[in-house]
């Protein structure tokens, strides 16, 4: 997976990609992409308010991430028909041609676009010279769930950065099937103006406040760049998120079983601290949010306690919260 940043008047872009993918912005792009098969997240399609499957993987897709990013007090996306055309369009590429891409080949039959912001703009969704943002991410499958597919992009931390991105409004998916074979899963998320989002010094995170069955394992081999390159199942990622124009730091970012001690974990953090220097910046982490991977499967049936003290747009900023795993 590769991703690259850059800044033009608060503006930021970035792109993803796991067996799926990720997006970009004003003046900005990044691409981050990974092609390896899914995780073992398991939707909960049990849990008060979760949306009914239709078996149509493009709209249960987009609603499992809507589902998800109002349970941790994110605004859904605004379904927009340009950006389904633009998603719909780049999975069937992907169908027609065999491959899982963030970047179209010309002359290639399905071509609509080389880039994601290319083929937002062809389908009529055109971005301005600035303050914007977009992102795309991707999940190629032999199921066909849209549910599954949502969640197992959701459990791969750098693309879950993109899907809980607070400031994203409009957003549009599409999924094509290889008769026999892959379904392949597109979401393109976009914002014209980075406003909204979370109110100033508030984060999101994931898993939330009081969360029931979360997985307890993720398989980092399955995500690239590889989040935690010395091994391969880890346990599952918990992330803190806050409005793409804004910065947050990490001084401590804990979890440990109720009673129990600190598990070792993988920081991930986009932001240097200084008040621990020690701590190691990641490249694909955005300034904006935070992660800590624990380095071995959680207990099932068990509650787990996050610790977070960090610093958000020079503020200092504690969070404490529970979860319970499978």
């Amino acid at each position: 997976m590769r991703r690259f940043w850059r800044h033009t008047l608060s503006t930021l872009m970035a792109m993803l990609l796991l067996v799926a993918c990720g997006g970009g912005g004003g003046g900005g792009n990044g691409t981050a992409s990974s092609t390896t098969s899914q995780t073992v997240a398991t939707t909960a399609a049990g849990e008060a308010g979760a949306p009914q499957a239709t078996g149509n993987t493009a709209n249960d897709g987009f609603a499992w991430f809507n589902f998800r990013r109002q349970q941790i007090g994110l605004a859904p996306f605004r379904r927009d028909a340009r950006i389904d055309t633009a998603a719909l369009g780049h999975s069937n590429y992907q169908k027609i041609n065999n491959v899982i891409t963030h970047e179209q080949t010309p002359g290639n039959p399905g071509f609509t676009g080389r880039l994601v912001e290319d083929r937002l703009s062809a389908a009529g969704y055109a971005l301005p010279p600035d303050d914007y943002a977009f992102g795309e991410v991707i999940s190629s499958t032999s199921d066909s769930s849209g549910f599954k597919a949502a969640e197992d992009l959701i459990a791969a931390i750098y693309h879950r950065f993109l899907i809980f991105e607070p400031m994203f409004k409009d957003a549009g998916s599409g999924a094509a099937t290889v008769v026999g074979g892959s379904t392949y899963f597109t979401t393109n998320f976009a914002t014209i103006g980075l406003n909204g989002g979370l109110r100033r010094g508030a984060v999101a995170v994931y898993p939330f406040n009081g969360q029931q069955q979360v997985p307890i394992n993720f398989f980092s081999d399955n995500e690239s760049p590889d989040p935690v390159t010395s091994r391969n199942e880890v346990g599952y990622p918990i992330s803190v998120h806050a409005n793409i124009v804004s910065t947050l730091s990490v001084n401590s970012f804990t979890v440990q079983p109720r009673n129990g001690q600190p598990l070792a974990v993988q920081l991930l953090t986009g932001t240097s601290s200084s008040s621990n220097p020690s701590i190691v910046v990641d490249e694909h982490t955005p300034h904006s949010a935070a992660a800590i991977i624990p380095l071995v499967r959680l207990a099932n049936g068990t509650t787990y306690d996050v610790s977070f003290n960090g610093v958000l747009d020079g503020v200092p900023i504690t969070r404490s919260w529970s979860f319970t795993t499978q």
